[in-house]
């Protein structure tokens, strides 16, 4: 006799219907999973981007000025020093909008000591576009540091 190679028709059947299940539970844990990496990269490259304005500032012993692009954080953001020399900027960040909390100016200043230019904490409240509700704050305390949470800002 001669061996039969391949797969009989139920056993394809039967890895389909596995596979099948697996995927549909999968994908939404996956979309989820992609949603909450979105906000967390965007909260890192702002909260990042502030702490260099405040190096910065503190280096060059000058104010340096983070501000949005646009008019909108969700269009990016450019870090200036006094002179306006664009030292670093960000693009756009895509499914995410990044809203400035506070009732303060558009632009987030350091003094030369690292301190903020303002009287008023700024905060960032970021959050995923989509069906659950995924959100991040950043706030930045008067005396220069950023703090980040992974909440509402309140």
């Amino acid at each position: 006799m001669r061996s039969t190679r391949g797969f009989t028709l139920p056993e394809l059947l039967i890895v389909l219907t596995v596979l099948s299940v697996l995927l549909g539970v999968g994908i939404p844990s996956f979309i989820e999973f992609m949603r909450n990496q979105r906000v967390k990269t965007a909260s890192f490259d702002l909260f990042s981007t502030l702490v260099h304005a405040r190096s910065e500032a503190i280096t060059r012993n000058a104010t340096i000025t983070v501000a949005p692009v646009s008019s909108a954080w969700t269009n990016g953001w450019t870090v200036t020093d006094a002179g306006g020399t664009v030292i670093r900027s960000m693009g756009s960040v895509a499914s995410v909008s990044i809203t400035r909390i506070d009732a303060g100016p558009a632009s987030v200043q350091f003094r030369a000591s690292g301190r903020l230019n303002a009287t008023v904490m700024p905060a960032f409240q970021l959050t995923a576009d989509g069906g659950t509700i995924t959100t991040r704050c950043i706030s930045i305390d008067l005396s220069g540091r950023p703090l980040t949470k992974a909440a509402a800002c309140s």
